[in-house]
């Protein structure tokens, strides 16, 4: 077989709206490479989107999966539960941060497991509203897409969104954007939009993901825990991309001071299988009845077996430690190529989720082309990047955590020679 043959096919076979970021076809993965259907190797710095961050197929995980499935693969833990669910829930309740009880519940992505936690908010509060922030993605679902802040192509061409959902101004220094000014123009939805006392929830990335790897401000996170515990709002942590060791904590909100009532988790949970949560104050969780939570595949005993493991390899492997040591040479490498660069308009992320920004040299507009053509560049040369941001202008660096010494030094030389290179063609 070969890549452009079933390229075809999918063209006539799969929905236009499923997106695609590359045409090469997956015949194997390991660790931190994947080799297509005709035999080429690539270099893996999307992880599946932060899910391997483990690495593909890590044998801890793949082990636990095997068992499991000699066991059994599914019985709906509603009807007949499995004690690896509930060992799951408790090592999530002890590592989630904040000092206080906890309980948590699974289902399957990560949309689901914030359209779960609006749920979980509403009944414990008796309010209805919800405040999220410009740039931020939550999901695909129409609830999620309502609270997402990126149009294209989450929104467009969809319909009215879910009504009582706010966006407020994220705070982006470089765009202009402060702190203070994101503070301001939440009060002003309080005063001009929405009554503070009908808001059940404000969500928010810790690092925004698809909205451009933008860390929220240590004094704008503590800032919010005050908004919300003055108005009696919740807070919840939308910790689907930056969870499970890749900002070199277990989970991005360790970097804060403060913690939030609920958090969300899927991707970097299960190692590559289906899994997500949401994990936060027991009796918030516990406002929902008897069956208003849960799905016939929430939890899956595939998924469980696998997030046990994760979290084995994630303190056996000292994880958290390695993520920061990778983006400190990651950074490192990209900053030693701003003198020649003046594209570049900012690096930054905690741990190992990391990103570089281009605009047009010597000025503030975003240059997507430079990053498409740095993206596309480095894929003929074996390495996958993926990018982001609500302009399109930066690239995300998300290889698994595991990734071994050698190739992390080959694709930090494919890295540098793709963006000379389209420098050098005058893109």
């Amino acid at each position: 077989m070969k890549n452009a043959e079933v390229q075809v096919r999918r063209g006539e076979a799969i929905a236009r709206g499923v997106g695609m970021m590359t045409e090469i076809y997956a015949d194997r993965a390991e660790n931190s490479e994947i080799w297509d259907i005709e035999g080429n190797r690539y270099i893996d710095f999307a992880a599946g989107i932060a899910v391997v961050n483990t690495g593909h197929r890590h044998p801890r995980v793949i082990g636990a999966v095997k068992e499991q499935l000699d066991r059994f693969t599914h019985t709906c833990h509603q009807v007949v539960p499995y004690e690896n669910y509930v060992r799951l829930a408790e090592r999530l309740n002890a590592r989630v941060p904040g000092d206080f009880a906890k309980k948590t519940v699974f289902v399957s992505t990560g949309a689901e497991a914030v359209e779960n936690a609006i749920k979980i908010a509403r009944a414990a509060t008796g309010r209805n509203a919800v405040i999220a922030f410009s740039g931020g993605f939550h999901g695909r679902t129409f609830m999620t897409m309502s609270m997402t802040g990126k149009v294209f192509p989450y929104k467009a061409g969809f319909g009215a969104m879910p009504g009582d959902v706010y966006h407020a101004p994220f705070p982006i220094e470089m765009h202009g954007v402060s702190t203070e000014h994101s503070l301001a123009e939440l009060n002003r939805l309080f005063k001009a939009d929405v009554d503070p006392a009908r808001v059940a929830a404000i969500i928010l990335e810790p690092v925004q993901g698809e909205g451009g790897f933008y860390p929220a401000p240590k004094g704008f996170m503590e800032a919010l825990r005050a908004v919300c515990d003055e108005h009696g709002i919740l807070l919840i942590a939308d910790e689907v991309q930056t969870g499970f060791a890749r900002t070199g904590k277990v989970f991005c909100m360790e970097h804060h001071d403060v913690s939030a009532d609920l958090t969300t988790m899927a991707k970097g949970l299960a190692g590559g299988f289906p899994l997500a949560a949401v994990c936060g104050r027991a009796e918030i969780m516990d406002a929902a009845n008897p069956g208003g939570l849960g799905g016939t595949y929430g939890g899956n005993p595939i998924g469980i077996a696998a997030a046990n493991a994760v979290l084995d390899v994630i303190d056996e492997e000292e994880l958290c430690d390695r993520a920061n040591m990778l983006g400190a040479r990651l950074k490192q490498r990209l900053e030693s190529l701003r003198s020649d660069i003046p594209e570049i308009a900012d690096i930054r992320g905690p741990g190992f989720m990391n990103a570089v920004e281009f605009n047009v040299a010597g000025t503030s507009t975003p240059n997507p082309e430079f990053t498409n053509a740095i993206k596309a560049e480095a894929l003929k040369h074996g390495l996958i990047l993926l990018t982001c941001g609500v302009y399109g202008n930066v690239i995300r660096f998300l290889a698994p955590i595991t990734i071994q010494d050698d190739v992390f030094a080959e694709a930090l030389d494919i890295i540098e020679t793709s963006i000379r290179s389209v420098k050098a063609a005058g893109i």
